[in-house]
């Protein structure tokens, strides 16, 4: 929020620009701030969850739906990024994630149950924890991998705003996951 106000204030200041249809919408501002956000996080849980509370959202609790799919297989490229052979288990989630009935994003999860304890595994086959809860206790962080703008043109926001693929590491730096989220419009358009 602090941010969009900085602009507003720069654009009272500066004027308009020359082209009104260049003018960014506060919509499209919101949706950059996010992204900034997100890309900065250790969690994208935990950067979901306080962007929930700050935008008013009176249970700001992030759920995960779990969609039941046949899990596709991780690519060579995967694996290599996950430091894991071929032949190691890797365990796959696909959920989408959501605080008050609205759906923020779609994640894609590939992660190494061997670098995780029991009950997180527990937590992750049986449960709509979200990946970022469960694995918490590991003092995660994010590594991004690609961030991708789907919002090119036009004043009204798309379905799919933004896309990140990132590697979520625990406190020793060894890669647990790689994720790929594909963040909503309802994600800037919390009533």
């Amino acid at each position: 929020m602090k941010r969009t106000a900085f602009l507003a204030a720069a654009l009272l200041f500066v004027g308009p620009p020359p082209s009104a249809a260049r003018a960014p919408s506060p919509a499209r501002i919101e949706a950059v701030e996010l992204n900034r956000r997100l890309l900065a996080a250790l969690s994208a849980t935990a950067t979901l969850r306080a962007w929930c509370a700050e935008h008013g959202v009176a249970d700001p609790a992030i759920h995960a739906e779990v969609i039941r799919e046949t899990p596709p297989l991780a690519t060579a490229r995967q694996r290599r990024e996950l430091g894991v052979g071929a032949a190691e288990p890797l365990g796959y989630r696909h959920v989408r994630l959501s605080c008050a009935g609205h759906v923020l994003s779609d994640a894609q999860n590939w992660y190494v149950p061997a670098r995780l304890t029991p009950a997180m595994n527990l937590a992750l086959d049986t449960s709509d924890t979200p990946f970022g809860t469960v694995v918490a206790p590991l003092r995660i962080s994010r590594r991004t991998l690609a961030s991708q703008m789907l919002w090119r043109h036009g004043a009204r926001p798309p379905a799919e705003l933004f896309r990140h693929r990132a590697l979520v590491l625990d406190a020793a730096g060894r890669p647990i996951a790689e994720v790929i989220e594909t963040y909503q419009r309802a994600a800037i358009d919390l009533r």
